[in-house]
């Protein structure tokens, strides 16, 4: 007798590898999930799992994976109208166009994620999404726009701690000496 694995437990055992640093076995069991999820039909779930396999892939420095299973899944969870997670979706696909050095594509892709965390106010990730996209801008050598989005990622937190007050109060300080230029 044939004992056939589910969806979740090919998930779990994604997650246990991952754990351990195993992440090409994480992203590939995350893959075999989402095949099996595909088949029952829940298309948010293998999404989901194709987003983590992107982020394992890219653990186990294999960009070019990484963005082909991160690709598209942001029209899925845009058809379910989860813009939370379409967010997450074009994050990873920017993480993998920048370790595959795609800047423009990868500022395009931080950019769509960042409008949509601003968009359901989403003050825990914009930030970290906001510092990925200024990072991306330094790299192409757009510093002005790179302070300028670095500033913006922390604007919008209603709650800032201690070091996103030190850096807001940074970033203001090339500001005020342009202001005064003027």
């Amino acid at each position: 007798m044939v004992e056939t694995i589910t969806p979740g437990e090919l998930k779990q055992e994604a997650e246990r590898a991952y754990k351990k640093k195993n992440y090409l076995t994480a992203a590939k069991s995350y893959q075999a999930a989402a095949e099996g999820y595909t088949l029952t039909g829940e298309q948010l779930e293998m999404a989901e799992m194709l987003n983590n396999a992107s982020v394992a892939y890219l653990q186990a420095e294999q960009p070019e994976s990484a963005l082909e299973t991160a690709l598209n899944t942001d029209e899925i969870f845009a058809a379910a109208g989860d813009k939370r997670r379409q967010a997450i979706a074009f994050g990873n696909q920017a993480a993998a166009y920048e370790a595959l050095s795609q800047l423009e594509a990868a500022a395009d892709a931080y950019q769509a994620s960042s409008d949509l965390l601003k968009e359901i106010g989403d003050q825990e990730l914009r930030p970290m999404v906001m510092k990925s996209l200024s990072a991306v801008q330094l790299r192409l050598g757009q510093q002005m726009e790179a302070l300028v989005t670095m500033q913006a990622g922390f604007d919008d937190v209603e709650n800032p701690g201690l070091k996103q007050k030190l850096i807001k109060k940074v970033l203001r300080s090339p500001f005020s000496y342009f202001n005064r230029l003027s």
